[in-house]
């Protein structure tokens, strides 16, 4: 393993999660410098390792986006044998995370009272679908639900269509975010009182907190917002049009945005339109000023418009599909993406670390492990022998 520099080095995470909102908490801690001791089942791993196509060689894609900079050791922490190593990595860390559903670890000893008590400076993280207290505690939590449970499905999709799902697992994705920003305020209360603390991320909540000016309006007008398409409920213009070879974004903030836009589209008379003077003229008037820019934008391609829409300072893009995203020369010169030599498959690329700090920047290290790739090499810290490593493979505790 190549040592970690990053702001959390020194620390060490034992992982006790799976899928993606755990790992993608645990992700974040190591690509900050945290050692991150991944714990998976000896038979099949986290589940994530079946997940596909697409496959490279024996590893699938869905594992190799979320679990790069971790060592896996694999445990059955359901035998005796299992649970005495448990005890000592949990002994050994400064922060466990898991994911389990509320009640899980609890009937193995291993709930957060219990191991706070027993290890006051350890910082118990746990995410769960609707966290560990509430009615609806002990209900499991996936992505899809929670997008749809958390109101997100609701005001995304067309206007006349049905709600959709966000093409990326938000809901995951941003707990495991507010998982890792707790950690890392509960590192920080630690050296102050010297105590560690139980973080409880609930993915319901998670999600509800995306629901920032969506949330402002029913408050209040007491109307839930619904689906408005690709445009913005308050501010106009702010979505899509359709240009002649692809669809592009602009973003009219103020109004002297409005008015460069204005000029430089070849339409100043809608300027001084009293219709569109203002934002909140705009908006009032969406429905007039809409198929007027649709007509203006499908006279020229994606990039005729960008070229004369950025230097005016009119914030605009195309809508891109992955490939044209990460072909882009800003994603390169921001080191957003890395390749990194895996044991089995030989190369594989990887996902950036987005936060550049400047003076103790994380990094992306090592490649997402092998099952059970560094049990022995941990067991081995632990005072474990090599005929007792043996012995506990043949029962089948470890892999």
């Amino acid at each position: 393993m190549i040592p970690p520099t990053g702001p959390l080095a020194g620390l060490t995470v034992l992982d006790l999660t799976r899928v993606l909102s755990g790992p993608y908490c645990t992700m974040t801690l190591a690509d900050l410098g945290a050692r991150v001791i991944k714990v998976e089942h000896p038979s099949r791993g986290d589940d994530t390792r079946g997940w596909g196509p697409p496959f490279l060689g024996s590893e699938s894609a869905y594992f190799l986006s979320v679990n790069r900079n971790k060592e896996s050791v694999t445990l059955d922490f359901k035998t005796a044998e299992g649970r005495a190593i448990l005890d000592q990595l949990i002994a050994r860390a400064d922060v466990l995370v898991e994911n389990f559903r509320p009640g899980t670890l609890a009937d193995l000893g291993y709930d957060a009272a219990t191991l706070c008590d027993r290890h006051p400076r350890l910082i118990y993280c746990a995410i769960s679908g609707f966290g560990q207290t509430g009615p609806r505690r002990e209900e499991p939590g996936y992505d899809a639900v929670m997008q749809a449970e958390g109101g997100l499905m609701s005001v995304t999709g067309d206007q006349s269509g049905p709600p959709f799902r966000l093409g990326v697992a938000i809901a995951d994705i941003v707990s495991g975010l507010w998982a890792a920003q707790g950690v890392m305020a509960a590192i920080i209360a630690r050296e102050r009182t010297g105590r560690g603390q139980i973080v409880d991320v609930g993915m319901l909540d998670a999600t509800a907190s995306l629901l920032t000016y969506q949330a402002a309006i029913y408050f209040a007008t007491g109307q839930a917002p619904t689906r408005l398409g690709n445009r913005h409920p308050t501010i106009v213009p702010y979505e899509a049009f359709p240009t002649a070879d692809g669809d592009l974004v602009v973003a009219v903030g103020n109004d002297a945005i409005w008015r460069r836009f204005c000029e430089v589209a070849g339409m100043a008379a809608l300027a001084d339109d009293p219709r569109f003077a203002t934002n909140r003229d705009r908006v009032a008037h969406y429905d007039a000023l809409k198929p007027v820019l649709d007509g203006v934008f499908g006279r020229r391609s994606r990039q005729a418009w960008i070229d004369v829409l950025t230097p005016a300072g009119v914030p605009c893009g195309s809508v891109r599909d992955i490939a044209e995203v990460f072909g882009d020369p800003q994603i390169a010169d921001r080191e957003m993406v890395v390749a990194l030599p895996h044991p089995t498959i030989g190369e594989v690329r990887v996902t950036g670390v987005p936060v550049k700090l400047s003076a103790t920047p994380g990094a992306v290290r090592t490649a997402p492990p092998t099952l059970g790739q560094h049990t022995e090499a941990v067991l081995g810290e632990l005072g474990y022998t090599t005929e007792a490593i043996a012995g506990l493979r043949a029962t089948g505790t470890i892999r």
